[in-house]
């Protein structure tokens, strides 16, 4: 099976199972192992919603339960770096709280799942069917493969399916009247025309002055934007993986062991190949593994020698491989010599100076190092700065200058006393994407646009648009004609009702976290 799910990794079937498993495994998680669950013995919690603690161990476990499950689906590690892009943690911790909060919610609306519901939603999932059957058998075999038993996977669809129970209960309860759907109308299909005058910083910029005193001030208060990075230099020795143990030999037990600890390397179109067959790659991948655990070893016992003293030096004579010292560099920009070595320099950066620290195994090898200098992160003078610090400052001031301006001659537009020049859209509908002629993208403006009225013409507020910012007011509205509202008035219904839905849940869920009493614990937060 195992073989069969790798060589289809990249097929929507195997990827639509692994992705049920995540968002249903990782949002309830905590009814197989959450608190009290056999075996955890944490005091703790990593998060608290209304009371209800969900443990460190529950939030480790899903974590690691979706990390797993997309490294199975895109057929590659990740990287921390990776996991921080995709914003893993947060998704883990937003959905264990929403789930929480919607099995709560549901709790008090007394919506309940039976377990012929949950037999029911699994038969009909096409992930487990053969032959347009529901088949026990393969069922089995692919939470096996992802280590999850049945008893878990329905706990999760049973939650799954509660979730579902309760969105449907708030769904119900939205309609459109004939009201709701002729404004709908009349702002998709009524054709409007603004004036507008429009104020760039740039163009504003040469109007603003600076002194000295507003500089040190500035850099006084946002000290941090303009901090110089954090340096060190790196000494370090490297033991090659293969330096000592290269010729050593390994037994069948040994090939035997390493074979089945690493089955996945050695497959042909998908399927396993016997050991018979690729003994000798096996053989030599074992004695590659021997040689550099011994390396290790090694490496290991020089750095207990040695560690009192923190003599880098004389382990590296133990070891018979040179001490290279590195030039004082940042996190950002290491050298050539350890360019690629990732875990190397984030360690090196959280040490002490002067501590001999290792091994540390990288592709590369085993390092030994030792931190020989740092210079800690600090706010630079202002002669050193000065250029980027005046360039915020001018375009702070000239940003709030040209927002003063619109304001200004927006309270105009709105008296009618106005006396510049105003520029015209001319005619144009709704936009779904905010699109105004003239202006530019701005779904905000849009909205505030097409609410203005004969009597209320002018925006409320101006609004920036591709950094410019933009006072308007309307010039002139065409109704739709009202008579075709009735042609129209379902097929309105049809495109609005699933927004008003879609808002209706947002609106619901950001209800329920409003209320709620959610606790972070701090260290989860910073991980």
């Amino acid at each position: 099976m195992l073989g069969i799910m790798r060589k289809y990794k990249q097929s929507i079937i195997i990827k639509g199972v692994f992705i049920v498993i995540v968002l249903s495994f990782v949002g309830t998680i905590f009814l197989i192992w959450g608190e009290g669950g056999e075996g955890l013995k944490s005091s703790g919690y990593a998060i608290k919603v209304n009371g209800e603690k969900i443990p460190h161990d529950q939030y480790l476990r899903a974590h690691d339960r979706m990390v797993e499950s997309l490294r199975q689906i895109y057929g590659q590690t990740l990287t921390p770096e990776m996991e921080k892009q995709m914003g893993i943690r947060r998704m883990v911790i937003d959905s264990l709280v929403n789930t929480t909060l919607v099995r709560q919610a549901a709790k008090k609306m007394g919506i309940k799942v039976t377990d012929a519901d949950v037999i029911a939603a699994i038969s009909h999932m096409p992930f487990f069917q053969r032959d347009g059957a529901f088949d026990r058998r393969l069922y089995e075999q692919i939470l096996r493969e992802n280590r999850i038993t049945p008893a878990a996977f329905e706990s999760a669809k049973r939650e799954e399916l509660l979730m579902e129970k309760a969105h449907k209960a708030v769904l119900d309860k939205v309609t459109l009247s004939d009201q709701d759907l002729l404004q709908y109308y009349h702002k998709t299909r009524d054709r409007i025309e603004l004036q507008f005058v429009s104020f760039s910083p740039a163009e504003l910029r040469s109007s603003v002055r600076v002194t000295d005193q507003d500089l040190n001030a500035y850099l006084q208060q946002y000290g941090r934007e303009f901090m110089t990075d954090e340096e060190i230099r790196l000494s370090y020795a490297l033991v090659p993986p293969d330096k000592y143990g290269a010729g050593a030999a390994v037994n069948d037990d040994e090939i035997q062991s390493f074979y089945r600890r690493n089955i996945d390397r050695y497959q042909e179109k998908g399927d396993i190949l016997p050991l018979e067959e690729v003994k000798e790659r096996v053989r030599a991948d074992a004695r590659k593994e021997k040689a550099a655990r011994q390396s290790f070893e090694k490496a290991a016992d020089a750095l207990n020698k040695n560690l009192g003293n923190a003599d880098l030096d004389a382990a590296a004579r133990m070891l018979g491989v040179p001490v290279v010292e590195t030039p004082v560099f940042s996190a950002k920009a290491p050298p050539a010599t350890i360019a690629g070595e990732a875990e190397l320099v984030r360690k090196a950066f959280l040490q002490k100076e002067g501590i001999l620290s290792g091994p540390l195994e990288t592709a590369k090898g085993i390092y030994l190092f030792k931190v020989t200098k740092r210079n800690p992160a600090a706010v630079p003078p202002l002669s050193a700065v000065r250029a980027k610090v005046e360039k915020q400052v001018i375009d702070g001031r000239a940003a709030e200058l040209a927002r003063a301006r619109a304001e200004e001659a927006l309270a105009k537009m709105a008296q009618g006393t106005y006396g510049g020049t105003l520029q015209d859209t001319g005619s144009f509908t709704y936009s779904e994407k905010g699109e105004i002629p003239k202006i530019g993208v701005s779904m905000g403006l849009m909205e505030a646009a097409i609410a203005l009225t004969a009597a209320a013409p002018a925006a409320k507020e101006p609004f920036q648009v591709n950094g410019r910012w933009y006072a308007v007011r309307l010039k002139q509205r065409t109704e739709a004609d009202a008579a075709a509202f009735q042609k129209e008035k379902e097929q309105l219904r049809q495109a609005l009702l699933p927004r008003k839905q879609n808002e209706a849940i947002e609106s619901w869920m950001k209800g329920l976290r409003d209320k709620a009493k959610i606790v972070i614990d701090p260290a989860l937060e910073q991980r």
